[in-house]
């Protein structure tokens, strides 16, 4: 590393991995002065042509000057960056800072800056120049460069795609034969979402080739029958791989060349041929050995199952982390360790690399895990219910993430969005390593298609293997953001199957508005105050009596389903008896028939399960294989093979969906029924449903984020470095904190210090009466139930009473620290805060003050910024909400004024990452106007890199 004293530190905080378009990792560095012979071999592998269009001219060399100027860089005006594969370059960008006329400069003065790339020919193509771009132009802005400028030959199109593609705001000229183009740095919604979609292919990409391998190696099959590796080898010949299979034992004896009908090597360099994907299930001590072998065999991506890693304890979170980096070395990805597997049931890949016996059923539900015992009791249960929460359809892919040290939920859902195949999303999830970028990820997935999740470890920390960012918010509030977000949230893994399979079988319901019909008139009487419970609007239950046939269940739900005033149709049905009682096939037929006639709404069935209504509605849309059918797997275990046991109800998996027999395969073009056991659970997933499918209507018009001419945002930005200037992290005086405020057009009430009842007197009199007198003590500030308020002061004279009454009753006044304020218009007195969370990101939060939002939690929260449709959403998200719009004859308050003001503050966090806290407390919200009598305001340095920067992979 440069050590010289004209050089600035080693800026380590700029490494990073990154995935490149292909799906494959680099490494983006600094370049030093190590990097000399790096460099030239560099150099070398570059074609003439690709160093003509870098230097205009042929140079076939670099020089040692060349050498020493590329490699010797201060890290402020002139600053080298590389991506790498291993320890080889694949690509170099450098920027030196420019004055006026071009010349080379220094200092903040001048903020422009000459960039120029290249990139080695075989890897052109994988958008190396494009991830280079973003990192260099992050490192730019923090070196308080604004522009870049950069010279291009005519001839070179890709260069100047790059450039021109990326988004941002650019002016072009043409001069001597070379294109000349300059651009602005600021990040641009343009730039921000092409950034965004290029994170979305290649992380989308790097998951595909992991779930799609055209070639997989098992490294760590037995010689005996059974074991990790064995079985995961006979679960992928037997699901029917439609790609290569090999098994690979460095213990084989020699010329054995085949292991259970499997080729098999000692080694996966012996291979001839390449391969895609390496299943490792050894011993957590051999795993290095065996991701080096599969670099250098060019494997593209991982499944580790081998445990022993951070779940183990510190000597296993190092030996996770330096599994991880060594596979981003060589460009690979890794799920796991400590991995179930993954599953893709597509008929053209057909892959079971995981410990599941049977091949799920083929379908269009994804499905990720990060608990592999969760994993398998969400595999089983969505076999039972129906061939995999769907009558028509099963499993897209499944994915067991184990420790989630590289492929997250995140990549996952970034593949599942663009992915075809895949029409639900549901995951299991014991940890958010990055709730920001989730949030982000899960809001675009749920525009499309649902998205259902259920966390675990709510209320401790998370498993020991995984690496997770320190959050300070409740769970309560990071469940509200998913909620933002679109995403279904549910509480265990029974609702997630439940709402999971009402999602996919169903359309989404229009509205709250349910029918209930049935043969129970208790049954539905259960339906309908379920659905006063969940905040439904049912209509009166329609009782059939137990007499109903099938004919009068189908008329029924004919008539419910063509009523307007209804959104959705809960069936409700007990099995009766005697000679004449409808048959379990015949009420599904008669069920299946009515919805399929009119599909526009969602039909749900309760059901008493003594017969066999379930498997009946699931039967007849099922697409599970019959037994002894070509198509499934064998059932009876493979000699030597390790079964795994059914999951048991206290694995999560309820003991009413326990030995239901697998349902018979569909008629042709039929459409499923959702059944449910209980009442309460069809209602809840129905309640769900509803939800979601208004999240979806409210998206298609998300609002806007006004603009107010007023806002003077250059003034805020020098105040706060000035502000800052003076220290790392500080809470502004109240002077400071109003002047910052009132650049953002946020006034709050002077409120003049009161030492002695002579200076409270003045400052009343400067104020004009009438007053209040406000102890600011830490320990009664906001707590007007303790006394520590006196209101409506008309005069000297009672200010001068209350004074000593508060002295007298709390001490002195050094320990009060009195204040006086001018009397504000009544009104509801409401609390606005707004936090830079470090791993959720900043967060807008509203309540009325006092014991609604301080004991009962009574809080809304929306993530910034908020456009004006999150503001009126916001106010109307709390409990005691109806206090702001006329309760009990109450004057309705100014809503609008305060939807107003909590945009403002919104627009101050997002404008300056430096402002970390906010609080408006109390803000009081008249039928005429607000007042905000008291607020605070944090700042701090602002973060080196956010969600808003360059792509990068989470560090290791």
């Amino acid at each position: 590393m440069q050590t010289s004293s004209d050089r600035h530190e080693y800026p380590a905080h700029w490494e990073a991995d990154v995935v490149l378009r292909d799906g494959g990792t680099a490494r983006i560095r600094p370049i030093t002065a190590d990097d000399a012979e790096r460099l030239v071999s560099f150099y070398e592998q570059v074609s003439d042509e690709s160093k003509y269009y870098r230097f205009f001219a042929p140079y076939p060399r670099l020089s040692a000057k060349d050498v020493h100027r590329f490699t010797h860089h201060d890290f402020v005006d002139r600053v080298g960056l590389a991506a790498t594969v291993g320890d080889e370059f694949i690509g170099t960008v450098r920027y030196d800072r420019i004055g006026a006329g071009g010349r080379p400069a220094t200092g903040a003065e001048a903020d422009e800056a000459e960039v120029a790339f290249l990139v080695q020919d075989a890897h052109q193509g994988r958008g190396v120049a494009s991830a280079l771009l973003e990192h260099i132009a992050a490192v730019a802005r923090e070196r308080g460069i604004r522009r870049f400028a950069a010279e291009v030959l005519p001839a070179n199109t890709k260069m100047i795609k790059v450039f021109t593609d990326a988004g941002y705001t650019q002016k072009r000229s043409f001069e001597d034969g070379v294109v000349r183009l300059e651009f602005g740095l600021e990040p641009t919604d343009r730039s921000l979402a092409v950034q965004y979609a290029r994170e979305q292919r290649a992380e989308a990409r790097s998951v595909q080739r992991l779930l799609a391998p055209g070639a997989v190696a098992v490294i760590g099959t037995g010689r005996a029958p059974g074991g990790v590796g064995r079985s995961i080898l006979g679960n992928i010949r037997d699901g029917g791989f439609t790609g290569r299979l090999y098994a690979v034992n460095g213990a084989l004896p020699e010329g054995q060349k085949e292991l259970d009908g499997v080729p098999a090597f000692r080694s996966v360099r012996d291979i001839d041929g390449p391969v895609d994907v390496a299943v490792v299930a050894v011993p957590a001590e051999r795993v290095p050995e065996v991701v080096a072998d599969c670099g250098e065999h060019d494997v593209q991506g991982l499944v580790v199952v081998s445990a022993g890693y951070a779940e183990s304890g510190p000597d296993g979170r190092e030996r996770q982390r330096a599994l991880v980096r060594q596979a981003r070395s060589y460009g690979m990805r890794i799920i796991g360790p400590n991995s179930f597997g993954v599953i893709n049931t597509s008929p053209e890949v057909r892959l079971n690399a995981s410990l599941a016996p049977d091949m799920p059923r083929a379908g269009r539900i994804g499905l990720f895990a990060q608990s592999g015992a969760i994993g398998v009791a969400l595999l089983s249960r969505l076999h039972r219910r129906g061939g995999g929460v769907t009558g028509v359809t099963g499993l897209s892919t499944f994915v067991s993430s184990g420790n989630r040290a590289d492929v997250s939920g995140n990549d996952v859902l970034q593949y599942w969005y663009e992915d075809a195949d895949t029409d639900v999303a549901l995951m299991y999830l014991e940890s958010i390593g990055n709730p920001r970028k989730f949030t982000r990820l899960a809001r675009r997935t749920a525009a499309a298609k649902p998205l259902v999740v259920v966390q675990g470890a709510r209320h401790g920390a998370g498993p020991r293997g995984h690496a997770v960012r320190a959050t300070q918010l409740p769970h309560a509030t990071v469940s509200a953001l998913l909620r933002q977000a679109g995403v279904i949230r549910v509480d265990t893994i029974t609702d997630l199957v439940d709402a999971g399979l009402l999602l996919a079988r169903q359309p989404l319901p229009a509205g709250p508005r349910v029918a209930i019909l049935g043969n129970s008139e208790s049954l539905g009487l259960l339906t309908y105050d379920a659905c006063l419970a969940e905040g439904l609007r049912p209509h009166p239950p329609q009782d059939l009596t137990t007499a109903a046939s099938a004919a009068d269940f189908h008329a029924a739900l004919s008539r419910a389903l063509a009523d307007d005033s209804s959104d959705a149709v809960v069936v409700t049905a007990i099995p009766s008896v005697g000679e004449g009682s409808v048959g379990d096939a015949a009420l599904a037929e008669a069920l299946r028939s009515a919805a399929a006639e009119q599909p526009t709404k969602p039909v749900l069935v309760v059901h008493v399960e003594l017969g066999g209504l379930a498997e009946a509605l699931s039967a007849a849309t099922s697409t599970a294989p019959q037994p002894g059918a070509a198509s499934g797997p064998d059932p009876t275990p493979r000699t030597g093979e390790r079964v795994k046991p059914r999951a048991a109800a206290d694995e999560g998996v309820p003991a009413d969906d326990e030995g239901a027999p697998a349902p018979a395969p569909p008629p042709e073009g039929t459409h499923p029924l959702p059944a449910y056991p209980a009442a309460e659970r069809a209602v809840r997933a129905l309640a769900q449903a509803v939800a979601y499918g208004q999240w979806r209507r409210d998206a298609a018009d998300p609002g806007r984020v006004p603009e107010y001419e007023d806002i003077d945002e250059r003034g805020a930005a020098a105040l706060i470095e000035g502000m800052l200037a003076r220290g790392q992290g500080l809470t502004l005086t109240t002077e400071a904190t109003c002047e910052l405020l009132a650049a953002y057009g946020v006034h709050v009430h002077r409120a003049l210090p009161a030492p002695t009842p002579d200076a409270a007197a003045e400052a009343a009199r400067t104020l004009g009466h009438p007053v209040a007198l406000k102890a600011t003590a830490p320990h009664l500030r906001h707590r007007a139930d303790l006394g520590g308020v006196r209101l409506d002061l008309a005069d000297e004279e009672q200010l001068r009473r209350a004074y000593a009454e508060l002295t007298e009753l709390f001490g002195s006044p050094e320990e009060l620290r009195p204040v006086v304020q001018r009397m504000a218009p009544r009104g509801v007195d409401t609390v606005v805060r707004a936090v830079i969370d470090p791993a959720a990101g900043a967060v807008l939060s509203f309540g009325l003050a006092g014991a609604a939002s301080q004991l009962l939690g009574d809080m809304a929260h929306r993530l910034i910024p908020v456009t004006d449709r999150d503001a009126t959403s916001l106010v109307r998200s709390i409990r005691t909400a109806p206090l702001l719009f006329g309760w009990r004859g109450s004057a309705p308050v100014d809503t609008p004024a305060l939807e107003e003001l909590m945009l403002r503050v919104s627009r101050l966090v997002h404008d300056h990452p430096e402002v970390v806290a906010v609080t408006l407390e109390p803000v009081v919200v008249a039928p005429h106007g607000i007042s905000v009598l008291g607020a605070s305001v944090r700042l701090a340095p602002p973060p080196a890199r956010d969600d808003h920067g360059p792509r990068t992979l989470p560090a290791y």
